[in-house]
């Protein structure tokens, strides 16, 4: 295998050489509703199950060359009547025998053989590859509707309270105390966090459906309690150095599977070039009455063996070896784009979710902030301080903190998802 080319550190560091093979879903995801969902898209979903038949037919296949290497044996029971000069005349007749058996002195079956092999594997690798994809985009859907959720809940209790300092003012107003302009404000805020909650509960929704699909058949209704995201119980999967990913990640796998059956193929391209030797054998009895078909003397047997010397091809046999070289040389490029892809993902995914964590930590010191700057706009308005325009103000900034914040807690249980996809996931 060509050497990996890539550095041999993240930019960001990390060189644990945990294998990421070597990491379960199960140790990752520790929702138990997010589990139970898990299992059901393994057992239901369509594009897995297409990915498992795929492998199903790849074994068929080999096994389908394999059988080359092994001579077919066969048994014929023969009759015939003829007539001849006045004399009619029956032949009876029993074979078993070694039809057409290629003697594999070049390796030519043998490189077949090993082709199929590794594109079983491959194939294989593929079905890895697809569980992986589907726990993790499946998790993500999952906390996606979380999300929603969560920012459903935060805008229906900033919802009850714009609309409570709505119904005051309009009180106020309606009595002479307080100006139009602060009035209309209210009300401008209570149809701007209500159109916000319509947003989210379509997106919702979405969401909903997107996980349904996944799944393959409707949300039971007897699902557990799932968590919230800031306490997602989402695993912290520590990178691998590029010689681990090569280790665990399926799609780096397939690709040397893949690559390791192209080189198989140039074996046998090679073998073309020589001679090719088959043999043909039987014995049996023959006889002109049953009775006697299996006594003294009627023994019969044969062996015709064959030689094939490639003369002239018409330029076909080099013609097919420049071929199996050059996709060879396809499949070298496609593995090393493999292992480069590889590693930007972990890159990417190890940056998305170190600065997820820095921003939670930001956002939840101006979740507070902003808090006590409503409380006090909220405090000097009552005293006839502050204009109502300031509590309106604040209480917008309020709810886009937290509603960021809310983002923030998606952002890193995604990061933490895609980091564990971007090492391999798990396959036990």
């Amino acid at each position: 295998m060509p050497d990996a080319p890539v550095s041999s550190k993240y930019p960001s560091g990390g060189n644990t050489r945990t294998a990421s093979n070597e990491i379960a879903w199960r140790q990752v995801f520790r929702d138990t509703q997010l589990v139970r969902l898990i299992d059901i898209a393994l057992a239901n979903n369509r594009d897995l199950r297409v990915a498992m038949l795929r492998v199903e037919e790849a074994r068929a296949q080999y096994r389908i060359e394999r059988s080359a290497l092994l001579p077919s044996v066969s048994q014929t029971i023969d009759f015939s009547r003829s007539y001849q000069a006045g004399m009619t005349s029956n032949q009876w007749q029993i074979n078993l025998g070694v039809t057409s058996y290629e003697l594999d002195l070049f390796g030519r079956i043998r490189s077949l053989n090993a082709k199929a092999l590794e594109q079983y594997l491959a194939k294989t690798e593929s079905q890895r590859a697809a569980q992986v994809t589907l726990v993790a985009e499946l998790a993500t859907q999952y906390y996606t509707l979380r999300q929603y959720d969560e920012l459903i809940a935060n805008t229906k209790l900033t919802l009850a309270t714009v609309e409570e300092s709505y119904h005051l003012n309009d009180s106020i107003f309606k009595a002479g105390g307080l100006l139009e302009l602060d009035l209309r404000s209210a009300e401008a805020q209570v149809l701007t966090v209500k159109a916000n909650l319509i947003a989210y509960e379509r997106q919702r929704d979405q969401a909903e459906n997107g996980l349904v699909l996944m799944l393959g058949q409707p949300l039971p209704t007897n699902l557990p309690v799932g968590q919230s995201l800031a306490d997602a119980p989402v695993k912290a999967v520590s990178a691998g150095v590029p010689s681990d990913l090569l280790q665990g990640r399926p799609d780096i796998q397939e690709a040397e599977r893949t690559l390791r059956a192209a080189n198989a193929d140039i074996g046998a391209a090679r073998a073309a070039f020589f001679p090719s030797i088959k043999l043909t054998a039987q014995e049996g009895t023959v006889s002109t009455e049953l009775t006697s078909l299996f006594s003294k003397g009627t023994a019969a047997w044969s062996f015709a063996p064959q030689l094939t010397l490639p003369i002239f091809t018409g330029g076909r046999n080099r013609a097919n070896l420049d071929a199996a070289k050059i996709h060879t040389r396809i499949e070298i490029a496609n593995y090393e784009k493999a292992i480069q892809s590889a590693f930007r993902e972990v890159a990417d995914a190890l940056a998305a979710q170190r600065a997820a964590k820095q921003r939670i930590s930001t956002l939840q010191a101006l979740v507070v902030a902003q808090q006590r700057r409503y409380d006090l706009a909220s405090a000097g308005d009552q005293r006839g301080v502050l204009s109502y325009l300031n509590v309106v103000a604040a209480q917008q900034d309020l709810f886009s903190a937290q509603q960021n914040l809310i983002g923030a807690h998606y952002d890193a249980v995604a990061a933490r998802i895609k980091l564990y996809q971007a090492i391999g996931g798990g396959w036990k």
